[in-house]
């Protein structure tokens, strides 16, 4: 609005100066009142600009802080439980928990490894967006998005607009969370992605038309989307 103002306040000296173009005094001040206005514009832009700057950037503060509480949290439980374990002296329980652990970080670190920064943080922090959903990732070795000749940017934007297509369809309720299985494998010169849901849905028709909304123009095209409300099956050509 402020913006706005100002570009309209150049109104009435330009009429004033067509008017009575032979007076050099209006002609001085359109001049001295356009380049005000433009001056005020420049500063308001860049105010408008910084303030932007400042929410994302306090966005990702935020996000980065709860992601790194929830870490924090479920490493907390863990050595409850393994210290449970070792004082009731039960080393079988032991070892398969510190097993359990091992699996679940070789699936994390397997999810940092894709290789496109947007697509990794999303996954990561996906537990502070709902706890309405959760969210399973299970990826092949060599599943590097970053090696695609696009940098695997828009199958990384497609991903999560389809995880965010079934997150905004979760049916709340007071019963057990929805899961989201996302799965990526690669068969030769193809990258499959596979998506498996298990929960209710607050539409099953609107779901399919989200789907096939995020799929027009997008780099994964569908293999088995007769019942995408429950199995998804896309597939995308690896061009490195």
């Amino acid at each position: 609005m402020a913006r706005q103002s100002a570009a309209a306040s150049v109104v009435l000296p330009v009429a004033a100066a067509l008017i009575w173009p032979s007076s050099v005094w209006l002609v001085a001040l359109f001049l001295l009142w356009t380049i005000a206005a433009a001056v005020f514009w420049i500063r308001t832009e860049r105010k408008e600009q910084e303030q932007r700057l400042a929410r994302t950037v306090y966005m990702l503060q935020t996000a980065s802080v709860k992601t790194l509480n929830h870490h924090r949290h479920d490493w907390m439980n863990d050595l409850q439980v393994l210290f449970g374990y070792i004082r009731m002296n039960k080393l079988d329980k032991t070892v398969e928990y510190v097993e359990k652990i091992r699996a679940r970080m070789t699936e994390e670190s397997q999810i940092a490894k894709l290789g496109v920064p947007s697509l990794i943080s999303y996954i990561q922090s996906f537990r502070t967006l709902t706890n309405a959903m959760q969210l399973q990732v299970k990826l092949d070795e060599g599943i590097y998005l970053n090696e695609l000749e696009d940098g695997g940017k828009p199958i990384a934007e497609a991903l999560i607009n389809l995880i965010n297509a079934y997150r905004f369809s979760v049916k709340t309720g007071y019963g057990d969370p929805a899961v989201l299985t996302m799965q990526l494998s690669r068969e030769e010169e193809m990258l499959i992605a596979a998506f498996y849901y298990e929960g209710d849905l607050t539409s099953e028709q609107q779901l399919a038309d989200k789907i096939k909304q995020q799929l027009e123009g997008a780099s994964l095209l569908p293999v088995d989307v007769e019942h995408p409300q429950r199995k998804l099956v896309l597939k995308a050509e690896w061009r490195a």
